[in-house]
């Protein structure tokens, strides 16, 4: 190959990858905003998350249902608030890797979007990520029902669910 060739060849190359990365950051919604609290992509990642892993621990009533999930997603954001900078950024990634379409269908393999999908398809979808062979795969699934699962009985209307009382009064 001359050396003319090799020259356009690497600008050409670079030309197309910096198109490509734009592109890739313009597609991408990021998972959280710059406050720390979850973005909309963010949000319906969580409330898809919190429908599949608290199905049964969540009223069956539509509007009931629609606010825990509410609750949920807000004591989500306050938690995520919280977490210390470089954690935030990795769960951003996350779940902005998550909103987009080949992210969820790579890492979680769910075809439909998060907020179409049913219950137990999310169930499906979660349960294959927790006993995935890939590690990144199996943090990932911990990352999001710890969360979840955390923010939600974090609520102390939710802890009779639990069977916990409370903290004891000294």
């Amino acid at each position: 190959m001359q050396r003319r060739s090799l020259l356009k060849l690497g600008l050409a190359s670079t030309a197309v990858l910096a198109v490509a990365g734009g592109a890739a950051g313009w597609l991408l919604q990021p998972g959280l905003q710059a406050d720390g609290s979850l973005s909309a992509a963010g949000r319906e990642v969580f409330a898809a998350v919190g429908r599949a892993v608290l199905d049964k621990t969540l009223p069956q009533e539509d509007g009931a249902r629609r606010l825990a999930l509410e609750g949920l997603l807000n004591r989500v954001d306050g938690l995520v608030r919280a977490l210390p900078p470089h954690a935030q950024a990795e769960l951003s990634q996350l779940l902005s890797v998550l909103a987009s379409a080949a992210g969820r269908y790579s890492l979680a393999g769910l075809g439909r979007p998060w907020a179409e999908a049913p219950v137990a398809e999310l169930q499906q979808a979660l349960q294959g990520m927790r006993l995935s062979a890939l590690a990144l795969r199996q943090q990932a699934y911990a990352a999001l029902h710890d969360i979840a699962t955390g923010a939600y009985f974090a609520d102390a209307a939710a802890w009779p669910l639990l069977g916990y009382p409370g903290p004891l009064k000294i």
